[in-house]
C-alpha cells in the first residue's frame, strides 16, 4: 500500500492546527481524522484502525504524556509522534520513556512533520513484511517469552506482552543477533532503517523500557547486557556458541 493511503489520527486543543494539517496532509493523500482531547481520542481508536498517531502534549485534562502511558499500558501499539511546545530534551526524553515512537517540538514545519509520519508509516509496513531468519517458525525463545517475527508479538506464559512498534523493532534487531555487540548507529539501521533520526539516547531509553518488560532484575539484565564502549548484546538463554 501507497504511504499516502495511510490513515492518521491528530489529537490536538488548537483549532487553527487541527485545520491546518488536515488541509495540510489531506493534499498530500493521506486519510485524516482530528479530535481535541483524549476522551474523543480514545472512542474513535476504539472505531477505526490508524496507522500513525500525531498527539499534542499539552492538551487540557488528560495530557499526552498521560495518553500515551495508557495507551501503551493497554497493548495499543499504533506508532505515535508526539508534539509538545516545550523545548526541554527532558520532555522528549519523557514521552519516550511513555512509549511514543517520535517527537516533533511546536513550532514546525509540516513538512518535517509529513516526512517523519513518512518514515513511521514505512517502518510499520516495513515490520508487517519483514520475515527475519527462519528461527523455529518464526519464533525466538528466550527465558519465560517467545518473539514471534511473523505476527509480531512478545509472549509470556502465553499472555501477550504490550509492545510499541519501536520496541518492536528493537527487540527483534537484537534477538535476531544474538551475542553479537551492536553499536547505536547498527541498532537503529537494523530496527528503524538508515534514514531514520533516532539518537543514541532515544535507543538507550527503548533499551531501559525493554528491560523493564523483559528482565527480572532491570538493574542486572540478563539478556540485552550493555557492552561498554560498544553498545548492547542480546543473549538468550546459555551460553554463547
Amino acid at each position: 500500500m501507497n504511504d499516502a493511503r495511510a490513515k492518521i489520527l491528530v489529537a490536538d486543543d488548537e483549532p487553527d492546527l487541527r485545520a491546518l494539517l488536515q488541509r495540510y496532509l489531506g493534499d498530500q493523500g493521506y486519510t485524516v481524522r482530528t479530535v481535541e482531547g483524549a476522551a474523543a481520542l480514545t472512542v474513535l481508536l476504539a472505531r477505526e484502525r490508524f496507522d500513525v498517531l500525531v498527539l499534542d502534549v499539552m492538551m487540557p485534562g488528560e495530557d499526552g504524556l498521560s495518553v500515551c502511558r495508557r495507551l501503551r499500558a493497554q497493548g495499543e501499539t499504533i506508532p505515535i509522534l508526539m508534539l509538545t511546545a516545550r523545548g526541554d530534551p527532558v520532555d522528549r526524553i519523557v514521552g519516550l520513556e511513555m512509549g511514543a515512537d517520535d517527537y516533533l517540538p511546536k513550532p514546525f514545519n509540516p513538512r518535517e512533520l509529513l516526512a517523519r509520519i513518512q518514515a513511521l508509516v514505512r517502518r510499520q509496513r516495513l515490520l508487517g513484511a519483514h520475515i527475519g531468519p527462519r528461527q523455529a517458525g518464526g519464533q525466538i525463545a528466550f527465558g519465560a517469552f517467545t518473539l514471534w517475527l511473523d505476527e509480531r508479538r512478545l509472549v509470556r506464559k502465553g499472555a501477550d506482552v504490550p509492545l510499541s512498534t519501536a520496541e518492536f523493532a528493537l527487540l527483534q534487531a537484537l534477538a535476531q543477533q544474538p551475542h553479537r555487540p551492536l553499536g547505536r548507529d547498527r541498532l537503529i539501521a537494523l530496527a528503524y532503517g538508515q534514514d531514520h533520526e533516532a539518537t543514541d539516547r532515544s535507543i538507550d531509553v527503548q533499551v531501559m523500557r525493554l528491560r523493564k518488560l523483559i528482565e527480572a532484575d532491570p538493574a542486572q539484565p540478563r539478556h540485552i547486557r550493555t557492552v561498554w564502549g560498544v553498545g548492547y548484546m542480546f543473549v538468550p538463554e546459555g551460553p554463547a556458541p
